[in-house]
């Protein structure tokens, strides 16, 4: 239904009748699906000149403080690196792409969807990878990015919710490690509509649909652990971001440990990865305090022992 469809039908990718379509797979050329929108020509240079200029009424007219690209690796790069500086033009705005490519870091979007973490999650709590599987990817991350690219983690989203089931489907009894885990990795976390309830509906896609509002056990851990993404140096991001290192544990197929530090502040993230319980030995170098999960947990026990999915945060300060 927009003006451009009768205006400028150039601007839309047309089929052998010149009618638009919906956006197309560019490997397979078959639709993705989305039939209730049409395809763009980025193609068209002109269409880019009249994309940024909508993008600037927004800024201009509604004072937004910046935009989500839906599948924003489907659209040329370029077309996003020569939209910011005019957007920029009127004030500072925040790029978030719905996508993870690399080169959409460099000049364009500040923060991007961890789509691969989030799966990683998804087989971790399933049992169908070990911790090492997550360790190759962190090892990934750290040569893949620039230090101040954000990934946003997640354990659901629109389309996850939707289409692949609720947090406690899809990471049962993993779904709480699984939630602090998001938050004490480097990156930002993302609070989906109900995960706050512990909503376990799927909630319906193209009508409308309800959540349920009673607080839980989510409240109270997202909160805590809020306060601490947002209070506590060893989880900053950007600029000055904090470091991230592995901790050495005797059974790192199954314990995931690492610490994170900056400015003389650490935190330690120590979980069970798998539904058997599993004692272990590491070593922890400096005072720490529990801050979030086992409660028993003495730094000074020669060997550990927790039980399936249980997981600890621990702070110095």
């Amino acid at each position: 239904d927009h003006h451009w469809l009768e205006e400028h039908p150039e601007y839309y990718t047309q089929n052998e009748k010149g009618e638009p379509v919906d956006p197309l797979n560019p490997e397979t050329g078959e639709s993705w699906g989305w039939t209730d929108v049409a395809d763009l020509n980025y193609d068209n240079k002109e269409l880019w000149k009249d994309m940024t200029a909508e993008m600037k009424y927004w800024i201009d007219k509604h004072n937004i403080d910046g935009f989500r690209a839906d599948v924003a690796g489907e659209v040329p790069t370029e077309f996003w690196e020569q939209a910011l500086p005019q957007l920029q033009e009127t004030k500072p705005v925040f790029m978030l792409a719905e996508s993870e490519e690399k080169e959409l870091f460099h000049n364009a979007f500040d923060m991007g969807y961890n789509w691969e973490g989030h799966h990683l999650m998804n087989q971790l709590a399933q049992g169908e990878i070990s911790v090492k599987a997550w360790d190759d990817y962190m090892k990934k991350i750290d040569t893949t990015y620039q230090k101040d690219d954000y990934l946003m983690n997640f354990v659901t989203n629109h389309d996850e919710n939707s289409w692949n089931g609720t947090v406690r489907e899809r990471m049962g009894e993993a779904s709480e490690a699984m939630v602090a885990l998001t938050y004490t990795i480097p990156g930002m976390p993302l609070i989906y509509s109900g995960q706050e309830y512990d909503m376990d509906k799927r909630l319906l896609f193209f009508e409308k649909d309800t959540i349920p509002k009673t607080k839980g056990k989510m409240w109270p851990l997202l909160k805590k652990l809020g306060e601490l993404k947002n209070d506590n140096p060893a989880l900053h991001g950007g600029k000055n971001a904090s470091d991230y290192n592995r901790l050495t544990t005797s059974a790192d197929e199954k314990i995931l440990a690492f610490e994170r530090s900056a400015n003389g502040e650490k935190l330690v993230y120590i979980a069970n990865m798998s539904d058997k319980p599993t004692e272990f030995t590491i070593d922890l170098e400096g005072e720490f305090k529990p801050y979030l999960g086992k409660e028993d947990f003495e730094v000074s026990a020669p060997v550990q022992k927790f039980q399936p999915w249980e997981y600890l945060i621990l702070i110095n300060n």
